[in-house]
């Protein structure tokens, strides 16, 4: 499980070791024909801010290599803004009494996986809050075979499971299973996350684990960049996207490093991370792990995600909603978190072609596995 592997570092150790990088340590560590996690201090360093552009070039020219011009475009579909947690930085908290609670109905589900469909993307991700008794593993596995229907991948984002749940959703259709650690500080951890299962931090840490054990096709880990020590923790997500690389080889990783965005309710005042900074995690880790997938989600702005197409990013979110049941009517519940790049499926994918990219609609490993 990675919660041993990330037991033997020390956050504020790892802190403080990326903070003594000289430019001269980058350079030297640039200099090489490879990387490894070895490089992560060196390459995630505010050291290495300068040498972005070189980077950057290697980056691009690695997932040309690797991933060809395509983008992997999906959008998410928010079932449930339910939830027992009351994580201080998410529109979804349970002490955010404002909020309009709502889990959908099978029917308006379905109405919703139509609208997707009609925007022309056939890759979707289900998401929803952490309500178990609400949202229980029947209604997911009811669902996954819905969305079956209208997507050619149907990846989640949901509660953590335990293994034999995750075999049921797989069973059901599910293709992959994204989750967010928030932040591998323990520390922070326990302060942002006050109540409820998801305090657990050891429980989080080893849900991509059971995921893989049951098999899923794919595996996404990430951390919301802001919450604390932002180079430290990208540290550790690149870390643990290395670790599910080497132990379930048969499943596709990807990583995401989402910024924190305005949520009502939130009551967090978030670590400043900028544009280079952001750029930076995404093409060293590129470096580093040259067969990950990369996903960067509407959460940035457009003017932002246009630069970064090709430059280590493989999948991106297009006109995504974040709130239940708001691809058909929108502004009906609260949102999860506010969308930057509010663009069309057909004017996100248009700009992806000017830049020579091929915009990708669908998934079709599953056809050519079945």
């Amino acid at each position: 499980m990675f919660s041993e592997l990330w037991k033997q570092y020390n956050f504020n150790n790892i802190t403080e070791r990326i903070k003594k990088v000289t430019s001269s340590k980058v350079v030297s560590t640039l200099s090489k024909d490879s990387f490894n996690t070895e490089d992560l201090p060196a390459l995630f360093s505010e050291a290495a801010v300068e040498f972005i552009e070189e980077m950057a070039v290697c980056a691009a020219k690695i997932t040309r290599e690797r991933f060809g011009n395509n983008i992997q475009l999906y959008s998410p579909l928010y079932i449930s803004n339910e939830c027992n947690n009351s994580c201080l930085y998410c529109g979804f908290s349970r002490k955010n009494t404002s909020v309009i609670r709502r889990t959908l109905l099978l029917n308006e589900i379905e109405a919703e996986l139509k609208a997707i469909e009609a925007m022309g993307i056939r890759h979707i991700l289900i998401v929803c809050g952490e309500a178990p008794s609400r949202v229980t593993l029947q209604y997911l596995a009811d669902t996954l075979r819905l969305a079956g229907k209208y997507s050619s991948f149907t990846g989640i984002e949901i509660y953590p499971l335990d293994e034999d749940g995750y075999r049921t959703l797989i069973n059901a259709g599910a293709d992959g299973l994204t989750v967010y650690q928030e932040t591998y500080n323990p520390t922070r951890y326990a302060e942002a996350h006050p109540s409820g299962r998801k305090r657990d931090m050891v429980w989080r840490l080893d849900t991509p684990d059971r995921g893989g054990r049951a098999g899923m096709r794919t595996l996404g880990a990430g951390v919301l960049l802001g919450l604390d020590e932002p180079r430290t923790d990208a540290f550790f997500a690149a870390m643990h996207a290395a670790y599910l690389t080497k132990t379930y080889w048969r499943s596709q990783i990807t990583i995401s490093f989402p910024r924190m965005r305005p949520a009502e309710g939130c009551v967090v005042t978030p670590v400043h991370v900028d544009d280079s900074t952001f750029v930076q995690f995404i093409v060293a880790t590129r470096l580093v792990l040259p067969d990950v997938g990369i996903v960067v989600s509407t959460r940035e702005n457009a003017l932002l995600r246009d630069n970064l197409a090709g430059l280590g990013v493989t999948h991106m979110s297009a006109a995504s909603v974040t709130e239940p049941g708001g691809y058909v009517s929108k502004n009906i519940s609260a949102a999860q978190f506010q969308v930057e790049d509010d663009r069309s499926v057909t004017e996100f994918a248009s700009m992806l072609k000017r830049k020579g990219f091929a915009p990708v609609m669908k998934d079709w490993d599953r056809e050519l596995q079945t």
